[in-house]
């Protein structure tokens, strides 16, 4: 009898076959995404064997001679090649410790604001220049800061020296730096008040029955809820480490400070304009590595440090 008993059949796959005729539709939305990335993102990468070899374009890859590790050898011995990279990550390490800074502090600030439509109206004000192209803000930022700009004239009616924000090494730095946060901290805050707006009210009231001041549940409700979110944001962007955003170099670099302002984008950018096409690729291949180098030891970090598993 046991010998002509059917088969049983496989509990889960009824299971998953329930789940996706719910979730269909938002699969169905994910395709476009995922075809960008394909197309995008890893149809392009077995070019990254051209690192690897004296590329030739009239020979294609199949024709072009092999050289190992010879471009990587070349990219630190080049005097440029690592001023580049002590550039890229003096600009981009302080770019993700303010862009990370000033958001939360930010969205402190705003969370404690009881008008609501005041609240609101902030929020919209500051991540506005988000969806505005680094093309118009160059353009803005080249107009302004200049010597005969309003900001140097405002410089000269107090009278102290005009500046050469977009002339000199360190200010550039600093006018790159400034420029990222102002455009970005306000939609960077974004996040974090949506965690805000998650911690359970009822702390808060019992903080307060205990006497504790806004600063005291700052400091002992407040961040240590938003610690998750937090350490995911910083985890995330180590993968940028090497990364200071080529829109906005390029739109605001010149020659006058090409050795506080160059990047490695923007190097790699001139190299392949000048024909360099196997040192441009081994450039962003190194930078490539680099990048998931860091993601991977921010999510050991998270999980260790902060007991927070992103995945």
């Amino acid at each position: 009898m046991a010998a002509n008993a059917a088969p049983k059949a496989n509990p889960g796959t009824g299971t998953i076959a329930r789940q996706f005729a719910a979730t269909w539709r938002l699969h169905l939305m994910l395709v476009p995404a995922v075809l960008v990335a394909l197309i995008f993102k890893y149809a392009p990468m077995p070019g990254i064997i051209i690192a690897f070899q004296d590329f030739k374009p009239w020979k294609g890859i199949s024709g072009s001679s092999w050289v190992g590790w010879s471009n990587f050898e070349l990219i630190f011995s080049m005097h440029d090649s690592r001023q580049v990279i002590l550039n890229t990550l003096i600009i981009s390490c302080l770019k993700i410790a303010f862009g990370l800074v000033v958001p939360v502090i930010f969205a402190l600030l705003l969370n404690e604001i009881r008008q609501t439509g005041l609240k609101r109206s902030v929020q919209t004000l500051v991540y506005l220049p988000h969806f505005m192209s680094w093309v118009i803000l160059g353009g803005i930022l080249l107009d302004l800061l200049s010597l005969e700009g309003i900001v140097n004239q405002l410089l000269s009616f107090f009278h102290m020296q005009p500046v050469m924000f977009l002339s000199e090494g360190n200010w550039f730095r600093f006018t790159v730096i400034l420029s990222d946060l102002w455009k970005e901290f306000g939609f960077s805050a974004i996040v974090f008040l949506a965690s805000l707006s998650g911690i359970n009210p009822a702390l808060y009231e019992a903080a307060e029955i205990d006497g504790a001041g806004r600063m005291k549940q700052t400091l002992y409700i407040t961040l240590p809820s938003m610690l998750p979110i937090i350490v995911v944001v910083f985890t995330l962007s180590l993968g940028n480490m090497l990364n200071a955003n080529f829109d906005q170099i390029y739109n605001l670099i010149n020659s006058l400070v090409l050795d506080k302002g160059d990047i490695i984008d923007t190097y790699v950018y001139r190299s392949f304009q000048e024909g360099q096409y196997s040192l441009s690729t081994a450039v962003g291949l190194f930078k490539s590595v680099i990048g998931f180098i860091m993601i991977g030891g921010g999510y050991y970090s998270a999980y260790k440090w902060a007991n927070y598993r992103i995945f």
